[in-house]
């Protein structure tokens, strides 16, 4: 008898040690600072969205046509610096993008706060300059963070621990929204972000590069060489799909909460507030991104959790679209509906750092969300395109079924990696 309550007794110590160690590595510095610096960037990479009207009257210019053209320089700066920070970091290591990135996005956005005293001559083409400089910036935290993370915890840990980084980072947009509401002006809130940015610099100095990369750095190995995706068929369809999963994330955000106003008059709604719109998508986001690494772990599957989430997805959108949407309320409640839908964001780069090897994982990391991210202005040309003969719903629709079609596709059919060894090269 006592030999069975000393026994008991060791099982329980056991599984408090057990628990203990494991709240030990997903509460770890790497992912903390990984954490707070997607806060820090998701804060100042949906500003602009946020800020889209505001600013873009303040300084006399068109909400809609300034407002799509200094996006798109946005997202093609996210599409260009997500290449240079994956190669760069698959060469020169995580933390090298997690310093330089941070810094490049943060004085660009401190900038952005003294566009009120640029001068007014071709102002929209320097709002756009530095939109894009942040962009560049902004591309590479999300994909280094993911990576560094995935590398750092135990595999039976990382879709949780990544999913902390994600569920926490993304409440940045919440913040974004309340900063503007309360500083009382849109520019205000450029220079706060960028002071954010500059304030974590210093926190990065405790973070240790990933063990797993430092194997590889002094080795011939070739790192970071981005055409490898595009000359081995197997590897470029992996690539392929990796992207396509992504698609309906920023398909919500970019169409349907971004260019929330354009959808009031079909709905008959007297007001809709991109800004809030954006705000409420991210509440949804955040808790949707934290509950995807539970859902992952559960099913022991990051591509069936991802494929649950986005049929989840599907039918917000669908009902949103074409299920009497007739005030204001309503649509930022799907807004939110939306975000719980694609809060597997981080899910699915972790996917995409998972398929690789350790000598291309950052690029792919990197690239991958911002592919999808640079992808937005081609989403937004489709949908402007068909807007020429068909309303507004339905042009969003046209363009939500050609999304939806290749990221369930590619989500049912790429390999699982759930468990899965990264310590390998390409």
């Amino acid at each position: 008898m006592k030999g069975f309550i000393f026994l008991s007794k060791f099982k329980m110590q056991m599984n408090d040690v057990s628990l203990s160690s494991k709240l030990k590595h997903i509460l770890s510095i790497p992912v903390i600072i990984s954490a707070l610096g997607y806060f820090v960037d998701i804060y100042d990479l949906l500003l602009f969205g946020i800020v889209r009207i505001p600013s873009l009257k303040a300084l006399g210019l068109d909400p809609d046509i300034a407002g799509t053209f200094i996006l798109n320089c946005q997202m093609i700066g996210l599409l260009l610096g997500g290449i240079f920070w994956g190669v760069f970091g698959d060469k020169k290591g995580r933390l090298s993008v997690l310093f330089g990135s941070i810094l490049v996005y943060s004085l660009a956005n401190i900038a952005c706060g003294f566009l009120p005293y640029f001068p007014k001559t071709n102002l929209v083409y320097q709002y756009a300059a530095l939109r894009f400089i942040a962009g560049i910036g902004l591309a590479g935290e999300l994909g280094a963070g993911i990576t560094l993370v995935s590398e750092s915890l135990p595999k039976n840990l990382r879709a949780i621990g990544t999913s902390v980084v994600a569920g926490f980072g993304l409440m940045g947009a919440v913040v974004a929204q309340l900063t503007v509401e309360l500083s009382g002006g849109w520019n205000i809130s450029y220079i706060i972000g960028g002071v954010l940015g500059i304030l974590l610099l210093f926190l990065r100095i405790s973070v240790s590069e990933s063990g797993i990369y430092k194997n590889i750095e002094e080795s011939n190995v070739s790192k970071g060489n981005f055409l490898s995706f595009f000359v081995n068929k197997d590897r470029f369809v992996r690539y392929f799909k990796c992207i396509a999963i992504g698609l309906p994330t920023w398909y919500c955000i970019g169409i349907l909460a971004v260019l929330a106003n354009q959808f009031a008059p079909e709905m008959g709604i007297e007001n809709i507030s991109p800004g809030k719109a954006i705000m409420w998508a991210y509440v949804g986001i955040s808790i949707g991104d934290l509950m995807s690494g539970f859902i992952s772990h559960a099913l022991k599957s990051r591509k069936m959790a991802i494929f649950y989430m986005m049929l989840f997805t599907l039918f917000g959108v669908l009902w949103m679209l074409f299920g009497n949407t007739n005030t204001e309320t309503k649509y930022y409640l799907f807004c939110v509906w939306l975000g719980l839908g694609t809060g597997y964001w981080a899910m699915f780069v972790t996917l995409a750092a998972e398929q690789f090897g350790t000598n291309i994982r950052n690029t792919a990391a990197t690239t991958v969300p911002n592919m999808v991210r640079g992808l937005v202005p081609a989403m937004i040309f489709a949908f402007d395109f068909f807007k020429n003969n068909f309303s507004v719903i339905m042009s969003a629709a046209f363009v939500g079924f050609f999304v939806f079609g290749v990221a369930f596709y590619s989500s049912l059919t790429i390999s699982e990696t759930h468990n899965k060894d990264l310590e390998f090269t390409e």
